[in-house]
């Protein structure tokens, strides 16, 4: 353990819990969206579980992180996910079904938290990945999984911050769903399939799709909420 620490690669440990801080604000988003529904005792269970669920799963990604941003369709089809996560997180399937128990709303929460983050990283951990590059073979897993730890404080934190500013102002609510949709969009379009059009590898195109991302989730998630809420009136 000792020279495991002696030999450690310092700059890379710093470089990962400096990104792992920069990239986990959209996580917090995520996090807080999915539990803002369960109840007040169930919360905090919900925010460490979705939160130790999506690091496990963001170290295995980081494990091949190369190979993953490289498949065709990949990032297109995990845009479209998002999008459609987005979409549900503004209108939640379960409004119009209140007798879910408060146990299937917590590992629902859970699950969206993991998936959502899943797709959020593919981007996200070649960072990582190129930041761990600099240490010893060796430990570049042990670096990850050290980095991400010690993030797991600051993300919880954001997480019940963005918690209070959703119960206090409802609009928070949209601006995280449009995130979503906005980092949906980036997805789609700097998928390697689209590589053969030239046209879409620009900055304009880029800011374009990830607007119509954040608009799609918006305009769809509010038409779904009007839906849901006259099902229910009737």
């Amino acid at each position: 353990m000792l020279e495991f620490f002696a030999t450690l690669h310092w700059g890379a440990v710093l470089q990962i819990i400096v990104i792992d801080i920069l990239l986990g604000g959209d996580n917090a988003v995520v996090i807080a969206l999915a539990c803002r529904n369960l109840p007040a005792s169930q919360r905090t269970k919900g925010i460490l579980w979705g939160t130790a669920g999506a690091i496990v799963l963001r170290v295995a990604l980081i494990a091949f992180a190369v190979v993953l941003l490289d498949v065709p369709l990949l990032k297109f089809t995990g845009g479209l996910l998002l999008l459609w996560i987005g979409v549900r997180l503004l209108a939640p399937a379960h409004d119009v079904h209140e007798n879910i128990k408060p146990a299937d709303k917590l590992v629902s929460a859970i699950k969206t938290i993991i998936v959502a983050d899943a797709v959020m990283s593919l981007d996200n951990v070649i960072a990582i990945a190129g930041a761990a590059e600099a240490a010893d073979p060796a430990h570049r897993i042990a670096l990850v999984i050290f980095g991400l730890v010690v993030s797991i404080p600051l993300i919880v934190w954001g997480s019940q911050l963005v918690l209070k500013l959703l119960d206090r102002f409802p609009i928070v609510i949209t601006l995280g769903a449009a995130l979503l949709g906005w980092i949906a969009g980036g997805l789609i379009i700097n998928d390697p399939a689209g590589d053969r059009w030239p046209i879409l590898d620009t900055p304009v195109a880029e800011y374009g799709m990830s607007i119509a991302g954040a608009l799609f989730v918006v305009i769809v998630g509010y038409l779904l909420k009007r839906r849901n809420a006259h099902r229910a009136a009737v």
